[in-house]
């Protein structure tokens, strides 16, 4: 057994363990307690940390890390075709493999061990297991238009079919049927006939933004004028995005439900009703301008929920822990409270929160003996004195801070370092950059001003 000693342990299950060790044996965790009731083993101490469980990111976009800083400062509708556009004429798929695995790598140095990542092009699966995280690629499906429903569905069950064999204990797949602005009714209750046949996990975007709203509300805005401009019949769909999934069905198959900022009490209730969980994402709903989402009438009325960082393109960086931060100083000034949510209500989310959101909770998200032992340890550095390792590590540490993260008891960051790097892979990142950059600058605006 290996035995990692720590200033702090915060197992998350229990409360934090001042001068504490987590026990590790064949890749799961044997022992949580102080270092002096510690069973016999081999030494790895640590130093002045706060060890706790792996952080589980529970939405993101790997595959367009090289695409950080490249859509500043746009609206949504012209964000989402800058993207589009730029993706389709820049990134092969070599490039969008090389962000996933530049994003992984970011992710690993700032704690994260789980990710759930929607994924167009599929490369997000070859990334992780490469890297040896824990992980569940959710393959993305496209198609406002209901007449290209039966062509879309035959394109994901072939790229389904080519996933389910590089499945592993750790890498998952699942399906995204990506959100109402680009997928029809008819795809939605396609998408959820096929995942529930398949048994797969589904993820959704879904109340994101005003421009979704006014589009499935009322069929209008700038979503429903540029379907119309392409010959697609847009009309009101639902009285809200939520009920527009319950509608179809879709929520019976307990999806992922990725951001829920334009929400109301109905919809929490649905939400609630149907058990399906959230992922909220606040650095990226609070950049893109969409608002704060209702996180604590969400935990309220009971709903699961894990933090997500999206992707560096929306945020611009991969830290689950600011994530936390941010999620609780928004809600704390949308409730006007000092209390509500705590530190350690946002930790949770960060763990074990997105641990029960991915049916991961049985495996990871806190230091449980019988559990993997998907660690991460940040360092206390200046942060002294400490009366509580939890408010630390939500008010006072970044991902910048992790000196050591372990998935399944393998050792993927030591001392800050990463264990394995893929050679030249920052130079190909800045080679993809540059491509976007002539791209923007020859053609870009004419894309995003469709």
């Amino acid at each position: 057994m290996i035995r990692y000693h720590a200033r702090w342990v915060v197992p998350i299950a229990e409360p934090p363990i001042a001068n504490g060790t987590v026990g590790v044996d064949d890749g799961r965790i044997a022992y949580v307690g102080t270092r002096a009731d510690a069973p016999g083993g081999a030494d790895d101490d640590l130093g002045d940390v706060i060890l706790m469980p792996g952080l589980v990111n529970a939405h993101c976009h790997l595959e367009l890390t090289a695409m950080r800083g490249f859509l500043e400062d746009l609206d949504f509708r012209r964000w989402i075709l800058r993207l589009t556009a730029a993706r389709r004429a820049v990134l092969d798929r070599d490039r969008l493999l090389d962000a996933a695995r530049f994003g992984i790598e970011e992710g690993v140095c700032a704690g994260i061990t789980t990710y759930a990542d929607t994924c167009e092009s599929g490369v997000a699966m070859q990334a992780m297991r490469e890297a040896g995280v824990r992980g569940v690629m959710y393959q993305e499906v496209f198609g406002p238009d209901p007449a290209s429903c039966d062509a879309a569905i035959r394109d994901l069950e072939d790229r389904i079919g080519a996933l389910r064999y590089v499945e592993t204990d750790l890498v998952r797949l699942g399906v995204s049927p990506h959100a109402p602005y680009t997928v029809s009714d008819a795809l939605f209750r396609a998408t959820t006939t096929l995942a529930t046949r398949h048994s797969l996990p589904m993820a959704i975007h879904i109340a994101e933004g005003q421009l979704e709203s006014l589009l499935v509300l009322k069929g209008a805005g700038g979503f429903a004028d540029g379907l119309r401009n392409r010959g697609i019949d847009v009309r009101p769909r639902a009285r809200s995005p939520i009920q527009l999934l319950a509608d179809l069905g879709v929520l019976g198959a307990k999806p992922l439900l990725i951001h829920c900022v334009r929400i109301d009490a109905l919809d929490v209730a649905t939400i609630a009703d149907m058990q399906c969980a959230v992922v909220h994402c606040p650095a990226s709903n609070a950049k893109l301008g969409h608002g704060i989402a209702p996180l604590a009438e969400l935990l309220a009325a009971g709903v699961v929920a894990g933090l997500g960082s999206d992707s560096v393109a929306s945020n611009n960086r991969m830290d689950i822990l600011e994530e936390a931060r941010l999620a609780l100083l928004m809600q704390r000034v949308k409730l006007a409270s000092c209390e509500t949510p705590s530190a350690d209500d946002v930790l949770e989310l960060a763990t074990i929160g997105g641990a029960r959101a991915l049916g991961l909770d049985d495996r990871i998200g806190t230091l449980e003996v019988g559990k993997s032992a998907d660690l991460a340890a940040f360092a206390m550095g200046s942060l002294r004195p400490t009366y509580d390792p939890v408010a630390a590590a939500v008010f006072a540490c970044t991902g910048a801070d992790a000196r050591f993260t372990a998935v399944a008891g393998r050792p993927l960051l030591r001392d800050g370092v990463l264990t394995r790097r893929t050679i030249g892979l920052e130079d190909r990142i800045e080679t993809s950059a540059a491509a976007l950059r002539d791209w923007l600058a020859n053609e870009g605006e004419l894309a995003t001003m469709v």
